[in-house]
C-alpha cells in the first residue's frame, strides 16, 4: 500500500510540537498539505481552509483535524463526504451527540474515523491496565494540574462554550482512567470553578464510582505553577500503584515497574495507518461522556476573572 497522503487542518502549538514530528517519524503516511488561516509550512501545499483544499483537487487521502473542538464536526463531515479518512485530535468534538453522525458517515463511505486519545498511548498505561486486570483497586485519586498559560497561551477558544476549560487537559486523565480500569465508571458529583469572565471552568473536583462501589476522586486545576502534576494513584490489594507524568511511569510502593521514552503521537499515527489499511474505525466516547456528565451534575462556583 502506498503512503497515506495526509492534510493537517490547523497548525497551532500541538500540531507543531507533536503532530509534525510524529508524522515525519511514521512509516506509511506523509504530510502533503496544510489548511490554516494563520500559518504555513515551507515545501508543503497551503490552503486557508479545508473547503479550499478539497476544492483545489490536491491529491490527499486523509485529514488530521487539529482545530479547536468547536466547529470540528463540520470539518470532519466535509472530509468524510469527500471520501477522506479522518483523524480527530482530542477531544473529538464539542459535544457527545455530534459524533454519532460522523461514525455513521464513516461507515457509509467505508472510511476510517479515528478519535484519538493520545494519553492512552503513553508507555506505562498498558502495564497499568494489565496490573489492574489482576489486582483489585480499592480507591483511585487523580491529580491533574497544569498551567494553561504554558500549554494554551492566548487561546481564548478554550474558555468559550465547547472549549472545556480545565477539562481539556483533564480529559487526558479520564482517557487513561477508562482504559486501565476493568469496569466503567460514572460521575457521582462535581464542583466546577468558573472565572467570572469565562464560559468554561478553570478548576474542578469530580467524584466517580463504578458498579461495584469503587470510588474515584479527581482534583483538576488549570493554574498550576512550577512542576506540573499528571498523576493517577490507585490503592490496591498489593500496595499503592502510581501512574505518573501523564502515563509515562508506573511504580508500586515506590518501586518502578515501567518507564520508557514518550511516543504517544507516533503511536497515534501508527494506529491510524493500521486502521486505514484494515478499513476500521476507532471512536471511544467514554472520556467525553464523563466530562459531559460532570457539567450536568456539577455545582457551579464563580471565582475571580482569568487573565492571560
Amino acid at each position: 500500500m502506498s503512503a497515506i497522503r495526509l492534510a493537517l487542518v490547523g497548525l497551532g502549538k500541538i500540531a507543531r510540537d507533536q503532530h509534525l514530528p510524529a508524522i515525519a517519524a511514521t512509516e506509511g503516511i506523509e504530510l502533503v498539505a496544510v489548511a490554516s488561516r494563520n500559518a504555513s509550512l515551507d515545501g508543503v501545499a497551503h490552503f486557508a481552509t479545508l473547503a479550499e483544499l478539497l476544492a483545489s483537487g490536491e491529491a490527499i487521502d486523509a485529514v488530521a483535524l487539529c482545530t479547536p473542538p468547536q466547529g470540528r464536526h463540520d470539518l470532519a463531515a466535509l472530509a468524510l463526504n469527500a471520501g477522506k479518512h479522518v483523524l480527530l485530535e482530542k477531544p473529538p468534538g464539542a459535544t457527545v451527540s455530534e459524533l454519532g453522525p460522523l461514525v455513521a458517515a464513516a461507515q457509509a463511505s467505508s472510511r476510517t474515523l479515528f478519535a484519538t486519545w493520545h494519553s492512552r498511548f503513553a508507555p506505562a498505561v498498558e502495564p497499568a491496565r494489565a496490573f489492574l486486570s489482576e489486582v483489585p483497586a480499592r480507591a483511585v485519586t487523580i491529580t491533574w494540574k497544569e498551567d494553561v498559560r504554558v500549554w494554551h497561551p492566548g487561546q481564548r477558544w478554550i474558555w468559550e462554550p465547547g472549549g472545556l476549560g480545565v477539562f481539556d487537559p483533564a480529559i487526558n486523565a479520564l482517557s487513561i482512567l477508562t482504559a486501565i480500569l476493568p469496569r466503567p465508571v460514572f460521575v457521582t458529583g462535581a464542583e466546577l470553578a468558573f472565572p467570572s469572565n469565562c464560559a468554561a471552568p478553570i478548576a474542578a473536583t469530580v467524584a466517580f464510582a463504578d458498579a461495584d462501589g469503587l470510588k474515584v476522586e479527581a482534583d483538576l486545576d488549570f493554574l498550576q505553577t512550577g512542576p506540573q502534576s499528571w498523576d493517577i494513584e490507585v490503592d490496591t490489594d498489593r500496595g499503592t500503584l502510581l501512574l505518573a507524568k501523564g502515563g509515562a511511569e508506573l511504580s508500586l510502593d515506590g518501586q518502578v515497574l515501567s518507564a520508557q521514552p514518550e511516543a504517544e503521537y507516533r503511536n497515534i499515527y501508527k494506529r491510524f495507518v493500521e486502521l486505514v489499511e484494515t478499513g476500521g474505525s476507532d471512536v471511544d466516547l467514554a472520556p467525553l461522556q464523563l466530562v459531559a456528565d460532570a457539567f450536568l451534575l456539577g455545582r457551579r462556583l464563580e471565582v475571580a476573572p482569568f487573565h492571560d
